[in-house]
């Protein structure tokens, strides 16, 4: 699996969100109690950007239609979306976050 860095820890502090892009695809990383996850950036409803929308805990809600995600699955909390979000691998070296480029 490749692995994209794509930011330093410290600028990702807990309980915030980072627009990245991984091999051209727009990905949303963020950071949960310490824990980095990243899943698409566009929701699977109309294609609205996650990260215009609001971060609660593992929770992210689409600004457009109010679709909630789980941030570490993916999965929809939510709806009216019924697709999952795409989910791609962290994993930190030191201070290096990584994303997997699927």
């Amino acid at each position: 699996m490749d692995f994209v860095k794509v930011g330093l820890k410290k600028e990702i502090p807990a309980g915030k969100m980072k627009v990245i892009d991984v091999a051209g695809v727009s990905v949303l990383l963020v950071n949960v109690d310490g824990e980095y996850y990243a899943i698409g950036n566009k929701c699977t409803h109309r294609g609205c950007k996650l990260s215009k929308g609001a971060l609660d805990g593992d929770a992210v809600k689409c600004p457009c239609h109010k679709s909630v995600f789980n941030v570490k699955t993916g999965a929809v909390m939510h709806g009216p979306a019924s697709k999952a979000e795409p989910k791609y691998t962290v994993k930190v070296e030191e201070e290096q976050i990584l994303v997997s480029a699927k």
